[in-house]
């Protein structure tokens, strides 16, 4: 049911009926054994001005708890620079939006293996920027275990690096234990982490705005460096922060990182839809996936902002195979590579490191009530909704969330018309690709999907910008003091 990049979650997708998937498109039925569409009329096959957005996830040797293990996978993938720089390098021809790197705060001896040893990711970032020259560089950083002055300098650093290619994945921090690694007495609450998260994004907007384009006129013959007019302090006092301003470090080609936002709490889906310029989300079907789009586009539209100004983008695992069965195949392999142990602390991550060995393992999911619901408030409740409707066993749950079994497992058509299934139904502008394991997930994806989608006008065959906001269709944010002024003329 589950794939988790600690603090970001991307559930996958449970299975739905092919007479489901055909009604709701009112496009035919997928013959899932062949990887074929039976087409009415134009059928589902369809070009389109509207073009998904695909982003690439990579986890070193991927999401699966046992992907180390795999044959195929390179152990040492969460710290390996030249293995990172060929998948990206790889993404970058195949044309696609962004890479991301995730993080998290806080490991114990039962962590994920990538989360035991991996690089900062910001880092990795300014390294991949000096040998990429197109595709987005994103990664997480968490606003309850930082400073926004810091950050909003740390990130405007890496988009004037990569030329306006920069992504944050603005977390809270789910992981109580967090706290004990940053001298704090406790991890602040689910709602709280988000209400300083609010005030903290404000900060940083602000203090990207300190310097209005043409602040810098660098005249030699007169000696001015800059228009002091166009220098501003934010002077901001907050209920959590107090911050002055200027930031050191003048606006981006983009104006600003691109935003990315990854909860689905009450108060996540909120802060995204005031936020965010792109959602990682993961609902269960294509159904919940429409449904949760057209809410945080609502949502959107109250803080006054318009529907195509903030992308949803769900997750995506593939599993490729020349036909059904070996896909299927190929993920009862990496399913298999999994220990009931590492399933057990896996599934117990999201709980706070609770230990699950104390429970029956063929005995109902054991009732929790509330716990949890301070750290993966969204994919706790999930995993109870889940648990519940389908009376699943604790050793049922903890395989379902190593590995998980989700719609998009088949041949290179069949993934492909899912694809196309959920853009064109309004549940996504686009995905998140995630692998189970990598590099073959990925690659399978690029090599054989992928071209399925370029053919069909879905997907780009050459980057539209040179930025990350123009390459996903979005507006670059304009300098707030500029506007005033304009106004100010206008008016």
């Amino acid at each position: 049911m589950f794939g988790v990049y600690d603090e970001l979650w991307i559930p996958a997708y449970a299975g739905m009926t092919h007479d489901v998937f055909g009604a709701i498109l009112n496009r035919g039925s997928i013959d899932k054994s062949l990887g074929t569409v039976t087409k009415p009329k134009a059928g589902i096959i369809m070009a389109s001005e509207r073009k998904l957005r695909l982003g690439a996830f990579f986890s070193g040797t991927g999401s699966n708890m046992a992907s180390w293990r795999h044959p195929n996978a390179v152990a040492d993938g969460a710290i390996n620079l030249e293995y990172y720089k060929t998948l990206t390098k790889k993404a970058e021809s195949a044309k696609l939006d962004f890479v991301f790197f995730g993080d998290g705060l806080y490991i114990s001896e039962k962590s994920h293996p990538i989360f035991l040893n991996r690089f900062e990711p910001l880092t990795l970032l300014a390294t991949l920027a000096a040998h990429t020259t197109h595709i987005g560089l994103a990664a997480t950083l968490s606003t309850t275990y930082s400073d926004p002055f810091t950050v909003a300098r740390q990130f405007a650093s890496i988009d004037h690096i990569s030329g306006g290619r920069a992504g944050w994945n603005i977390v809270t921090s789910p992981l109580e234990g967090s706290a004990l690694n940053y001298s704090k007495p406790e991890h602040p609450q689910h709602d709280l982490r988000y209400r300083m998260a609010d005030e903290y994004l404000e900060v940083a907007k602000g203090l990207w705005d300190s310097w209005e384009d043409d602040a810098f006129v660098r005249n030699k013959e007169t000696g001015q460096f800059i228009d002091e007019r166009k220098m501003h302090r934010l002077n901001h006092q907050g209920e959590f922060y107090s911050v002055q301003g200027p930031l050191n470090i003048s606006r981006s080609k983009q104006g600003r990182p691109v935003l990315i936002q990854a909860g689905s709490s009450e108060a996540g889906k909120e802060f995204a839809a005031k936020h965010a310029d792109a959602v990682f989300t993961g609902q269960a079907s294509l159904e919940d996936a429409a449904q949760f789009y057209q809410e945080i586009k609502g949502r959107a539209a109250k803080h006054g902002r318009k529907p195509d100004e903030i992308l949803l983008l769900p997750g995506c695992a593939p599993v490729v195979g020349r036909t059904q069965t070996e896909a299927e195949e190929k993920h009862r392999e990496i399913a298999n590579l999994v220990v009931m142990d590492d399933a057990l602390n896996y599934l117990g991550r999201y709980f706070n490191d609770l230990d699950f060995t104390q429970y029956d393992l063929d005995a109902p999911f054991p009732d929790l009530g509330d716990f949890g619901r301070n750290g993966w408030e969204s994919t706790t409740d999930s995993i109870k909704e889940l648990v519940k409707k389908e009376n699943l066993t604790l050793r049922e749950m903890a395989l379902r969330a190593t590995t998980p079994k989700h719609v998009f497992i088949g041949t290179a058509t069949y993934v492909a018309d899912t694809m196309q299934a959920w853009f064109e139904a309004g549940a996504a502008d686009g995905f998140m690709l995630n692998s189970a394991v990598l590099p073959d997930g990925f690659n399978n994806f690029i090599d054989q999907v992928l071209p399925i989608l370029k053919d069909r006008g879905l997907f780009r065959t050459e980057y539209e910008s040179d930025t990350l906001h123009g390459n996903l269709g979005l507006p670059i944010p304009a300098n707030r003091y500029a506007v005033e002024k304009a106004a100010e003329k206008t008016g």
